[in-house]
């Protein structure tokens, strides 16, 4: 029976290479990217059955990669390996389109088991937020959509703002004029009612699309 292919993507380069020998023993490795962008090109590329990813990357978030993702190749499945062990992050996650949940302090095996149930077409959660997910999404019915009063492009915008680009930098990453850059970075500030960079990224670390 043929191995599945797997796409890992993590910014940190050493537990990419250790995740790395993990997976090559049971499954087909295909590709391992370290930001979100690469992500979406590798999957573009190399058509994975699964794709392993981290939350936290820089360019562009694992939640909105995911999300990007389950719009252009809805087949693929997707498992979350990530420090966040928080069930509102979980939640996001699985409203963005991941079907498994894992943190990197969960066992080697749980780690496998969740890629072998995905692929299958089942869902995992790991046992260490499972318990309390379920009252997470009953509450969270009603609320606010997922990445609250922006748009998509504004999160990208926001993210590279946060990350410390330029407007000239997030033009380019964006594929978009520098002047569209500002008209996106002025009506962000519009929305969340703020009027500096800091509270910006505050806002940005609180959805998740960079690491505090």
């Amino acid at each position: 029976m043929p191995k599945v292919r797997v796409l890992l993507a993590d910014d940190h380069v050493v537990v990419a290479q250790g995740l790395s020998e993990l997976l090559k023993d049971r499954f087909d490795l295909i590709g391992v990217v370290h930001d979100g962008r690469a992500l979406l090109e590798a999957a573009e590329r190399l058509h994975p059955e699964v794709i392993v990813t981290d939350i936290s990357m820089p360019l562009l978030n694992g939640l909105d990669a995911i999300r990007q993702l389950r719009a252009s190749h809805p087949g693929v499945k997707v498992v979350v390996l990530t420090v966040h062990g928080d069930t509102q992050t979980a939640v996001s996650a699985f409203r963005a389109g991941a079907r498994g949940y894992v943190l990197k302090v969960s066992p080697e095996e749980e780690f496998i088991a969740a890629i072998d149930q995905v692929a299958k077409g089942f869902a995992y959660v790991t046992p260490l937020v499972a318990k309390d997910l379920i009252d997470v999404l009953i509450e969270a019915r009603g609320k606010a959509p997922e990445g609250g009063p922006l748009t998509p492009r504004q999160r990208e915008v926001l993210q590279l703002i946060a990350e410390g680009r330029t407007m000239k930098e997030v033009a380019a990453i964006l594929n978009i004029s520098p002047r569209t850059a500002e008209s996106h970075k002025y009506e962000i500030m519009q929305t969340l009612g703020v009027d500096n960079v800091t509270a910006l990224i505050r806002y940005a670390i609180r959805l998740k699309l960079i690491a505090e």
